[in-house]
Protein backbone atom coordinates (compact mmCIF):
# COMPACT_ATOMS: atom_id res chain seq x y z
CA UNK A 1 0.00 0.00 0.00
CA UNK A 2 1.39 3.86 -0.64
CA UNK A 3 2.62 5.67 2.33
CA UNK A 4 1.09 9.06 2.48
CA UNK A 5 3.32 12.32 2.16
CA UNK A 6 5.75 12.21 4.87
CA UNK A 7 7.43 15.24 6.96
CA UNK A 8 10.90 14.13 8.82
CA UNK A 9 12.67 15.72 11.29
CA UNK A 10 16.40 15.79 11.21
CA UNK A 11 18.13 14.65 13.79
CA UNK A 12 22.00 13.28 14.99
CA UNK A 13 20.76 9.74 13.08
CA UNK A 14 19.42 11.33 9.54
CA UNK A 15 21.70 10.76 6.97
CA UNK A 16 22.84 13.45 4.22
CA UNK A 17 20.16 14.36 1.74
CA UNK A 18 19.82 14.17 -1.91
CA UNK A 19 19.21 18.20 -3.01
CA UNK A 20 18.90 18.24 -6.78
CA UNK A 21 21.37 21.04 -8.47
CA UNK A 22 20.95 21.39 -11.90
CA UNK A 23 22.97 19.27 -14.00
CA UNK A 24 23.77 17.03 -11.16
CA UNK A 25 22.85 16.19 -7.68
CA UNK A 26 24.56 17.20 -4.29
CA UNK A 27 24.28 15.41 -0.84
CA UNK A 28 23.70 18.04 2.13
CA UNK A 29 23.66 18.11 5.69
CA UNK A 30 20.82 19.77 7.42
CA UNK A 31 20.74 21.64 10.29
CA UNK A 32 18.78 19.68 13.36
CA UNK A 33 14.70 20.04 13.59
CA UNK A 34 14.79 20.73 9.71
CA UNK A 35 11.81 19.78 8.67
CA UNK A 36 12.43 17.33 5.72
CA UNK A 37 8.73 17.21 3.56
CA UNK A 38 8.55 14.27 1.54
CA UNK A 39 6.25 13.49 -1.27
CA UNK A 40 3.70 10.31 -1.13
CA UNK A 41 4.40 7.08 -2.34
CA UNK A 42 2.49 6.63 -5.90
CA UNK A 43 -1.22 6.02 -5.22
CA UNK A 44 -2.55 2.45 -6.99
CA UNK A 45 -2.57 2.55 -10.87
CA UNK A 46 -5.24 1.65 -12.96
CA UNK A 47 -5.04 -2.08 -13.25
CA UNK A 48 -5.52 -1.89 -17.04
CA UNK A 49 -5.12 0.79 -18.62
CA UNK A 50 -6.50 -0.13 -22.28
CA UNK A 51 -10.17 -1.00 -20.22
CA UNK A 52 -9.79 2.62 -18.09
CA UNK A 53 -9.66 4.65 -21.36
CA UNK A 54 -12.65 2.65 -22.83
CA UNK A 55 -14.34 3.14 -19.43
CA UNK A 56 -13.47 7.10 -19.84
CA UNK A 57 -14.97 7.24 -23.52
CA UNK A 58 -17.71 5.53 -22.83
CA UNK A 59 -19.04 6.51 -19.58
CA UNK A 60 -17.86 10.10 -20.01
CA UNK A 61 -19.29 13.20 -16.81
CA UNK A 62 -21.71 15.54 -17.94
CA UNK A 63 -21.67 14.32 -21.30
CA UNK A 64 -23.06 11.82 -23.95
CA UNK A 65 -20.31 8.81 -24.73
CA UNK A 66 -18.18 9.59 -27.09
CA UNK A 67 -19.63 7.70 -30.07
CA UNK A 68 -22.96 9.49 -29.75
CA UNK A 69 -20.82 12.54 -30.11
CA UNK A 70 -19.51 11.23 -33.53
CA UNK A 71 -21.56 11.04 -36.81
CA UNK A 72 -20.08 10.22 -40.49
CA UNK A 73 -19.12 13.16 -42.55
CA UNK A 74 -18.44 15.86 -39.15
CA UNK A 75 -15.11 17.41 -38.79
CA UNK A 76 -13.55 16.15 -35.52
CA UNK A 77 -9.67 18.12 -34.39
CA UNK A 78 -8.22 15.99 -31.33
CA UNK A 79 -5.56 18.31 -30.06
CA UNK A 80 -3.11 17.02 -27.33
CA UNK A 81 -0.70 18.51 -25.04
CA UNK A 82 3.25 19.25 -26.18
CA UNK A 83 6.64 18.20 -24.52
CA UNK A 84 6.19 20.54 -21.15
CA UNK A 85 4.69 18.06 -19.91
CA UNK A 86 5.51 15.31 -18.18
CA UNK A 87 8.81 15.81 -16.75
CA UNK A 88 10.68 13.84 -17.01
CA UNK A 89 8.74 12.31 -19.76
CA UNK A 90 7.61 9.28 -19.82
CA UNK A 91 8.27 6.16 -21.03
CA UNK A 92 6.64 4.63 -24.17
CA UNK A 93 3.81 4.54 -24.63
CA UNK A 94 2.51 8.06 -23.56
CA UNK A 95 -0.68 7.59 -22.21
CA UNK A 96 -1.78 10.53 -24.81
CA UNK A 97 -1.02 8.61 -27.49
CA UNK A 98 -3.22 5.78 -26.43
CA UNK A 99 -6.14 7.39 -25.54
CA UNK A 100 -5.94 9.24 -29.42
CA UNK A 101 -5.67 5.90 -30.73
CA UNK A 102 -9.00 4.59 -28.88
CA UNK A 103 -10.38 7.68 -30.02
CA UNK A 104 -9.36 7.19 -33.54
CA UNK A 105 -10.51 3.95 -33.47
CA UNK A 106 -14.08 4.93 -32.45
CA UNK A 107 -14.07 7.87 -34.83
CA UNK A 108 -13.08 5.23 -37.95
CA UNK A 109 -15.62 2.46 -36.81
CA UNK A 110 -18.49 5.16 -37.39
CA UNK A 111 -17.15 6.41 -40.41
CA UNK A 112 -15.21 9.72 -39.23
CA UNK A 113 -12.65 10.59 -42.44
CA UNK A 114 -12.28 14.74 -41.45
CA UNK A 115 -9.51 14.01 -38.69
CA UNK A 116 -7.08 16.28 -37.76
CA UNK A 117 -4.34 16.36 -35.09
CA UNK A 118 -2.70 19.30 -33.22
CA UNK A 119 -0.18 19.83 -30.65
CA UNK A 120 -1.28 22.48 -28.25
CA UNK A 121 1.82 23.66 -27.75
CA UNK A 122 0.93 27.31 -26.85
CA UNK A 123 3.79 29.85 -26.34
CA UNK A 124 6.06 26.86 -26.17
CA UNK A 125 8.63 25.70 -28.93
CA UNK A 126 7.48 23.05 -31.61
CA UNK A 127 8.04 20.00 -31.45
CA UNK A 128 10.29 18.13 -33.21
CA UNK A 129 9.10 14.50 -35.60
CA UNK A 130 11.12 12.19 -32.64
CA UNK A 131 9.21 14.21 -30.05
CA UNK A 132 6.02 13.87 -31.93
CA UNK A 133 6.70 10.31 -32.76
CA UNK A 134 7.50 9.46 -28.68
CA UNK A 135 3.92 11.19 -27.56
CA UNK A 136 1.88 9.79 -30.66
CA UNK A 137 3.42 6.51 -31.53
CA UNK A 138 4.58 5.72 -34.59
CA UNK A 139 1.53 4.12 -36.43
CA UNK A 140 -0.24 7.66 -35.82
CA UNK A 141 2.36 10.12 -36.44
CA UNK A 142 2.99 8.56 -39.81
CA UNK A 143 -0.67 8.42 -40.73
CA UNK A 144 -0.90 12.05 -40.04
CA UNK A 145 2.40 13.30 -40.03
CA UNK A 146 3.33 12.93 -43.99
CA UNK A 147 -0.47 14.57 -45.00
CA UNK A 148 -0.41 17.41 -43.05
CA UNK A 149 -3.02 16.52 -40.85
CA UNK A 150 -0.43 17.01 -37.79
CA UNK A 151 0.68 20.07 -37.13
CA UNK A 152 1.48 22.22 -33.91
CA UNK A 153 -0.32 25.31 -32.84
CA UNK A 154 0.95 28.64 -34.43
CA UNK A 155 -0.41 31.45 -31.82
CA UNK A 156 0.71 33.93 -34.38
CA UNK A 157 -0.66 32.85 -37.44
CA UNK A 158 -4.29 34.93 -38.71
CA UNK A 159 -4.84 32.11 -40.80
CA UNK A 160 -5.22 29.75 -38.40
CA UNK A 161 -7.17 31.70 -35.59
CA UNK A 162 -10.53 32.66 -34.57
CA UNK A 163 -12.07 35.09 -32.35
CA UNK A 164 -14.73 33.55 -30.44
CA UNK A 165 -15.40 36.53 -28.64
CA UNK A 166 -13.70 39.60 -26.21
CA UNK A 167 -13.17 40.71 -22.73
CA UNK A 168 -12.20 44.69 -21.78
CA UNK A 169 -8.27 43.50 -22.41
CA UNK A 170 -8.83 42.29 -26.08
CA UNK A 171 -10.11 39.69 -28.10
CA UNK A 172 -10.32 35.68 -27.72
CA UNK A 173 -9.01 34.02 -30.05
CA UNK A 174 -8.46 30.23 -30.65
CA UNK A 175 -7.18 27.68 -32.99
CA UNK A 176 -9.20 28.02 -35.99
CA UNK A 177 -9.60 24.26 -36.37
CA UNK A 178 -10.87 23.49 -33.11
CA UNK A 179 -13.11 26.54 -33.35
CA UNK A 180 -14.76 25.04 -36.65
CA UNK A 181 -14.69 21.43 -35.51
CA UNK A 182 -18.24 20.24 -35.10
CA UNK A 183 -16.22 18.74 -32.01
CA UNK A 184 -12.69 19.28 -30.11
CA UNK A 185 -11.27 16.20 -28.14
CA UNK A 186 -8.52 17.38 -26.19
CA UNK A 187 -6.26 15.04 -24.47
CA UNK A 188 -4.78 16.50 -21.40
CA UNK A 189 -2.40 15.40 -18.66
CA UNK A 190 -4.06 17.27 -15.11
CA UNK A 191 -1.87 18.59 -12.76
CA UNK A 192 -2.12 21.10 -9.74
CA UNK A 193 -3.40 24.08 -12.18
CA UNK A 194 -4.50 24.33 -15.35
CA UNK A 195 -7.07 22.00 -16.13
CA UNK A 196 -10.24 21.76 -18.10
CA UNK A 197 -11.10 24.70 -20.65
CA UNK A 198 -8.36 27.04 -19.46
CA UNK A 199 -5.52 24.26 -20.47
CA UNK A 200 -7.73 24.93 -24.10
CA UNK A 201 -7.24 28.17 -23.63
CA UNK A 202 -3.91 28.21 -23.14
CA UNK A 203 -2.77 25.72 -25.77
CA UNK A 204 -4.49 26.49 -28.48
CA UNK A 205 -4.81 30.45 -27.75
CA UNK A 206 -3.46 33.10 -29.80
CA UNK A 207 -0.40 35.28 -28.31
CA UNK A 208 -2.49 37.84 -27.21
CA UNK A 209 -5.23 35.57 -25.41
CA UNK A 210 -2.60 33.70 -23.85
CA UNK A 211 -1.02 36.70 -22.30
CA UNK A 212 -4.18 37.77 -21.10
CA UNK A 213 -4.35 35.04 -18.94
CA UNK A 214 -0.90 35.62 -17.83
CA UNK A 215 -1.38 39.99 -16.99
CA UNK A 216 -0.23 41.03 -13.92
CA UNK A 217 -3.06 41.46 -11.27
CA UNK A 218 -2.05 45.33 -10.76
CA UNK A 219 -3.45 45.42 -14.36
CA UNK A 220 -6.98 44.47 -13.48
CA UNK A 221 -8.89 41.28 -12.05
CA UNK A 222 -6.64 38.29 -13.59
CA UNK A 223 -8.95 35.80 -12.14
CA UNK A 224 -12.19 37.19 -13.75
CA UNK A 225 -10.33 37.93 -17.20
CA UNK A 226 -9.42 34.31 -17.00
CA UNK A 227 -13.05 33.31 -16.35
CA UNK A 228 -14.23 35.33 -19.12
CA UNK A 229 -11.83 33.76 -21.20
CA UNK A 230 -12.72 30.33 -20.47
CA UNK A 231 -16.53 31.00 -21.10
CA UNK A 232 -15.78 32.49 -24.64
CA UNK A 233 -13.68 29.47 -25.08
CA UNK A 234 -16.39 26.85 -23.99
CA UNK A 235 -19.24 28.79 -25.91
CA UNK A 236 -17.40 28.63 -29.31
CA UNK A 237 -15.64 25.16 -29.12
CA UNK A 238 -17.41 21.57 -28.41
CA UNK A 239 -15.32 20.20 -26.25
CA UNK A 240 -14.52 16.51 -25.20
CA UNK A 241 -12.00 16.44 -22.42
CA UNK A 242 -9.79 13.70 -21.72
CA UNK A 243 -7.46 14.06 -19.17
CA UNK A 244 -5.33 11.63 -17.36
CA UNK A 245 -3.80 11.89 -13.68
CA UNK A 246 -0.04 10.42 -13.69
CA UNK A 247 1.51 8.62 -10.26
CA UNK A 248 4.53 10.40 -8.53
CA UNK A 249 7.18 7.63 -10.49
CA UNK A 250 9.50 10.42 -11.41
CA UNK A 251 12.78 8.14 -11.32
CA UNK A 252 13.38 4.97 -13.65
CA UNK A 253 16.64 3.14 -13.62
CA UNK A 254 19.02 3.49 -13.21
CA UNK A 255 17.92 6.84 -11.05
CA UNK A 256 14.72 5.26 -9.16
CA UNK A 257 17.00 5.61 -6.03
CA UNK A 258 16.55 9.15 -5.96
CA UNK A 259 12.66 8.40 -5.47
CA UNK A 260 13.40 6.96 -2.35
CA UNK A 261 13.96 8.35 1.37
CA UNK A 262 17.80 8.11 2.23
CA UNK A 263 17.74 6.09 5.32
CA UNK A 264 16.15 3.36 3.37
CA UNK A 265 18.61 3.21 0.59
CA UNK A 266 19.86 -0.23 0.06
CA UNK A 267 23.44 -1.16 -0.80
CA UNK A 268 22.35 -1.54 -4.20
CA UNK A 269 21.02 2.09 -4.13
CA UNK A 270 24.10 3.01 -2.14
CA UNK A 271 26.43 2.13 -5.19
CA UNK A 272 24.11 3.33 -7.37
CA UNK A 273 24.26 6.89 -5.97
CA UNK A 274 28.35 6.49 -5.76
CA UNK A 275 28.24 5.25 -9.49
CA UNK A 276 26.47 7.94 -10.90
CA UNK A 277 27.89 11.21 -8.20
CA UNK A 278 31.69 9.90 -9.61
CA UNK A 279 30.32 9.53 -13.50
CA UNK A 280 29.04 12.87 -13.30
CA UNK A 281 31.93 14.26 -11.45
CA UNK A 282 34.28 13.11 -14.18
CA UNK A 283 32.12 14.09 -17.53
CA UNK A 284 31.26 17.61 -19.00
CA UNK A 285 28.53 19.65 -18.37
CA UNK A 286 27.29 19.09 -21.69
CA UNK A 287 27.33 16.18 -21.44
CA UNK A 288 25.70 15.40 -17.78
CA UNK A 289 22.68 17.89 -19.34
CA UNK A 290 22.29 15.28 -22.08
CA UNK A 291 22.03 12.64 -20.11
CA UNK A 292 20.15 13.84 -17.50
CA UNK A 293 17.63 15.36 -20.47
CA UNK A 294 17.10 12.26 -22.13
CA UNK A 295 15.86 10.29 -18.25
CA UNK A 296 12.14 9.04 -18.98
CA UNK A 297 9.67 7.87 -15.97
CA UNK A 298 7.69 4.96 -15.41
CA UNK A 299 4.55 6.91 -15.13
CA UNK A 300 1.66 5.24 -14.72
CA UNK A 301 -2.00 6.92 -14.64
CA UNK A 302 -4.11 6.96 -11.26
CA UNK A 303 -6.99 7.69 -13.47
CA UNK A 304 -8.40 8.60 -16.73
CA UNK A 305 -11.67 10.88 -17.10
CA UNK A 306 -13.66 12.14 -19.76
CA UNK A 307 -16.27 14.11 -20.64
CA UNK A 308 -17.18 18.28 -20.19
CA UNK A 309 -14.15 20.30 -19.22
CA UNK A 310 -15.45 21.51 -15.96
CA UNK A 311 -16.63 18.22 -14.59
CA UNK A 312 -13.15 16.51 -16.08
CA UNK A 313 -11.35 19.34 -14.15
CA UNK A 314 -12.94 18.72 -10.83
CA UNK A 315 -12.37 15.00 -10.79
CA UNK A 316 -8.84 15.21 -12.14
CA UNK A 317 -8.16 18.10 -9.38
CA UNK A 318 -9.24 15.89 -7.13
CA UNK A 319 -7.15 12.92 -7.73
CA UNK A 320 -3.65 14.83 -8.61
CA UNK A 321 -4.72 16.49 -4.78
CA UNK A 322 -4.71 12.88 -3.63
CA UNK A 323 -1.41 11.86 -5.41
CA UNK A 324 0.58 14.88 -4.33
CA UNK A 325 -1.10 17.57 -1.49
CA UNK A 326 1.76 16.56 1.96
CA UNK A 327 0.64 18.27 5.21
CA UNK A 328 2.64 20.34 6.89
CA UNK A 329 2.62 21.54 10.40
CA UNK A 330 3.23 25.62 9.94
CA UNK A 331 5.07 27.96 7.99
CA UNK A 332 9.07 28.08 8.38
CA UNK A 333 11.57 30.99 8.82
CA UNK A 334 13.43 29.21 6.15
CA UNK A 335 12.41 27.13 3.13
CA UNK A 336 14.82 25.16 0.98
CA UNK A 337 14.45 23.86 -2.49
CA UNK A 338 16.59 22.27 -5.62
CA UNK A 339 16.39 22.95 -9.01
CA UNK A 340 17.06 20.33 -11.75
CA UNK A 341 18.15 20.07 -15.02
CA UNK A 342 15.59 20.05 -16.69
CA UNK A 343 12.36 22.15 -15.97
CA UNK A 344 9.29 22.06 -17.88
CA UNK A 345 10.75 24.95 -20.90
CA UNK A 346 14.20 23.30 -20.59
CA UNK A 347 13.24 19.36 -21.96
CA UNK A 348 16.21 18.44 -24.79
CA UNK A 349 17.64 22.16 -23.83
CA UNK A 350 19.74 24.33 -21.58
CA UNK A 351 17.99 25.43 -18.15
CA UNK A 352 19.11 29.06 -18.44
CA UNK A 353 19.04 31.33 -15.00
CA UNK A 354 15.26 32.52 -15.62
CA UNK A 355 14.08 28.97 -16.42
CA UNK A 356 15.67 27.95 -13.15
CA UNK A 357 14.64 31.05 -11.43
CA UNK A 358 11.07 30.52 -12.52
CA UNK A 359 11.28 26.46 -11.33
CA UNK A 360 12.16 27.68 -7.84
CA UNK A 361 10.12 30.87 -7.18
CA UNK A 362 7.32 30.01 -9.53
CA UNK A 363 6.59 26.44 -10.06
CA UNK A 364 7.44 25.24 -6.46
CA UNK A 365 6.94 28.16 -4.20
CA UNK A 366 3.54 28.74 -5.72
CA UNK A 367 2.46 24.38 -5.28
CA UNK A 368 0.66 25.15 -1.89
CA UNK A 369 -2.78 25.07 -0.78
CA UNK A 370 -3.45 28.73 0.49
CA UNK A 371 -0.42 29.23 2.39
CA UNK A 372 3.76 28.77 1.04
CA UNK A 373 5.81 27.11 3.31
CA UNK A 374 8.01 29.68 4.40
CA UNK A 375 6.37 32.81 6.45
CA UNK A 376 6.17 36.20 5.03
CA UNK A 377 9.66 37.75 5.15
CA UNK A 378 11.09 34.74 5.74
CA UNK A 379 14.08 33.46 3.34
CA UNK A 380 14.17 31.14 0.43
CA UNK A 381 17.36 28.67 -0.30
CA UNK A 382 17.70 27.43 -3.67
CA UNK A 383 19.98 24.88 -5.34
CA UNK A 384 21.20 25.87 -8.52
CA UNK A 385 24.74 27.00 -10.32
CA UNK A 386 22.91 29.61 -12.49
CA UNK A 387 25.38 29.86 -15.08
CA UNK A 388 24.56 32.60 -17.94
CA UNK A 389 24.11 29.60 -20.24
CA UNK A 390 21.35 29.93 -23.22
CA UNK A 391 19.99 28.13 -25.81
CA UNK A 392 20.06 30.38 -28.96
CA UNK A 393 17.62 28.04 -30.78
CA UNK A 394 15.14 27.80 -28.08
CA UNK A 395 15.52 30.79 -26.05
CA UNK A 396 16.27 33.52 -28.12
CA UNK A 397 13.86 36.11 -26.69
CA UNK A 398 15.44 35.02 -23.34
CA UNK A 399 18.88 36.17 -23.90
CA UNK A 400 17.64 39.56 -24.42
CA UNK A 401 15.43 39.23 -21.99
CA UNK A 402 18.44 38.61 -19.23
CA UNK A 403 20.67 41.43 -21.15
CA UNK A 404 18.53 44.14 -21.81
CA UNK A 405 15.27 44.02 -19.56
CA UNK A 406 16.86 42.64 -16.48
CA UNK A 407 19.57 45.27 -16.14
CA UNK A 408 17.06 48.05 -16.49
CA UNK A 409 14.26 46.49 -13.70
CA UNK A 410 13.28 43.06 -11.75
CA UNK A 411 9.67 44.97 -11.33
CA UNK A 412 6.97 42.46 -12.83
CA UNK A 413 4.94 45.81 -13.06
CA UNK A 414 7.89 47.52 -15.02
CA UNK A 415 8.64 44.99 -17.13
CA UNK A 416 5.36 44.82 -18.60
CA UNK A 417 4.77 48.00 -19.00
CA UNK A 418 8.12 48.97 -20.71
CA UNK A 419 9.42 45.55 -22.73
CA UNK A 420 6.78 43.66 -23.00
CA UNK A 421 4.89 44.72 -26.14
CA UNK A 422 8.19 44.97 -28.04
CA UNK A 423 8.80 41.52 -27.65
CA UNK A 424 5.13 40.58 -28.33
CA UNK A 425 5.60 41.99 -31.95
CA UNK A 426 9.11 41.75 -32.77
CA UNK A 427 9.14 40.29 -35.53
CA UNK A 428 12.65 38.02 -35.54
CA UNK A 429 11.47 36.51 -32.41
CA UNK A 430 7.69 35.64 -34.19
CA UNK A 431 9.72 34.19 -36.87
CA UNK A 432 11.62 32.10 -34.68
CA UNK A 433 8.82 30.91 -32.80
CA UNK A 434 6.76 30.10 -36.10
CA UNK A 435 9.11 28.88 -38.32
CA UNK A 436 12.29 27.34 -36.36
CA UNK A 437 12.05 26.22 -32.38
CA UNK A 438 11.64 29.19 -30.39
CA UNK A 439 9.78 29.71 -27.35
CA UNK A 440 7.17 32.56 -28.44
CA UNK A 441 9.12 36.36 -27.89
CA UNK A 442 6.76 37.55 -24.42
CA UNK A 443 7.45 33.28 -22.85
CA UNK A 444 10.21 34.84 -20.62
CA UNK A 445 7.76 37.56 -19.24
CA UNK A 446 4.81 34.91 -18.57
CA UNK A 447 7.35 33.10 -16.55
CA UNK A 448 8.80 36.42 -14.43
CA UNK A 449 5.18 37.44 -13.88
CA UNK A 450 4.49 34.12 -11.93
CA UNK A 451 7.75 34.22 -9.79
CA UNK A 452 6.27 37.63 -7.94
CA UNK A 453 4.11 36.53 -5.79
CA UNK A 454 7.59 34.86 -4.21
CA UNK A 455 9.64 37.98 -4.70
CA UNK A 456 7.09 39.83 -2.54
CA UNK A 457 6.46 37.01 0.26
CA UNK A 458 10.56 36.57 0.95
CA UNK A 459 12.30 38.79 2.65
CA UNK A 460 15.60 36.74 1.44
CA UNK A 461 16.40 34.94 -1.49
CA UNK A 462 19.95 33.36 -1.37
CA UNK A 463 21.24 30.36 -4.27
CA UNK A 464 23.41 28.37 -3.22
CA UNK A 465 26.38 27.57 -5.44
CA UNK A 466 25.66 29.60 -7.70
CA UNK A 467 27.24 31.95 -10.47
CA UNK A 468 26.89 35.84 -8.83
CA UNK A 469 26.66 38.42 -11.33
CA UNK A 470 24.02 36.12 -12.55
CA UNK A 471 22.19 35.56 -9.80
CA UNK A 472 22.53 39.47 -9.16
CA UNK A 473 21.41 40.32 -12.40
CA UNK A 474 18.13 38.77 -11.45
CA UNK A 475 18.14 40.88 -8.31
CA UNK A 476 19.17 37.83 -6.06
CA UNK A 477 22.28 37.08 -3.88
CA UNK A 478 24.33 33.96 -3.71
CA UNK A 479 26.07 31.90 -1.25
CA UNK A 480 29.10 29.23 -1.54
CA UNK A 481 27.48 26.69 1.04
CA UNK A 482 24.31 26.14 2.89
CA UNK A 483 25.95 27.36 6.20
CA UNK A 484 26.81 30.25 4.50
CA UNK A 485 23.11 30.99 3.36
CA UNK A 486 21.99 30.68 7.12
CA UNK A 487 24.82 33.20 8.05
CA UNK A 488 23.48 35.60 5.35
CA UNK A 489 19.90 35.89 6.11
CA UNK A 490 20.20 35.23 10.10
CA UNK A 491 19.71 38.60 10.50
CA UNK A 492 15.66 38.63 9.36
CA UNK A 493 15.33 35.23 10.49
CA UNK A 494 17.45 35.01 13.57
CA UNK A 495 20.44 32.41 14.25
CA UNK A 496 18.01 29.13 15.22
CA UNK A 497 15.09 29.62 12.16
CA UNK A 498 12.57 26.65 11.44
CA UNK A 499 13.76 25.34 7.96
CA UNK A 500 11.56 22.77 5.64
CA UNK A 501 13.36 21.18 2.74
CA UNK A 502 10.85 20.25 -0.08
CA UNK A 503 12.21 16.99 -1.00
CA UNK A 504 11.73 16.22 -5.00
CA UNK A 505 9.24 19.08 -4.78
CA UNK A 506 8.24 18.36 -8.25
CA UNK A 507 6.27 15.47 -7.09
CA UNK A 508 4.18 17.52 -3.88
CA UNK A 509 2.07 20.07 -3.13
CA UNK A 510 2.55 21.30 0.39
CA UNK A 511 -1.00 21.93 2.45
CA UNK A 512 0.42 24.21 5.34
CA UNK A 513 -1.53 24.25 8.63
Amino acid sequence: MARPGFVLEVDDRTPPLVVPDGVGFRLERFPLDTRVVYPAESLPAVPDVAEAINSALDAPLDSPPLTERLRPGMKLTIAFDDISTPIPRMHRPDIRGRIIEAVLRRAAAIGVDDVSLIAARGLNRRMTEPELQHVLGERVFRSFFADGRLTSHDAEDPDQLTTVGSTEAGDVSVNAAAAQADLLVFVHLADWSGNGVRAVAAGLGSSATISQLAAQPEHGDQRSAAEEIDARVAAACPIFQIEAVLDNSAFAPPLEFLGKREWEWNLKDQAAWLAVHRGMAVISGKARRRILGTAQAGYAPLQIVAGAPDAVARSSEAKVSAQRVVEVNGQADVAIMGVPQTTRYSVDSITNPVLAAWSALGATFNAHRGRPVVRAGGALIVYHPMPADFSPLHHPSYVDFFAEVLPATTDPVQIQEKFEAKFATDPWYTHLYRASYAFHGVHPFHLWYEMAAAREHCGDIIWVGAHRPTVDRLGFRAASTLADALEIVSSSVGRSPSISYLHNSAQLVADVR
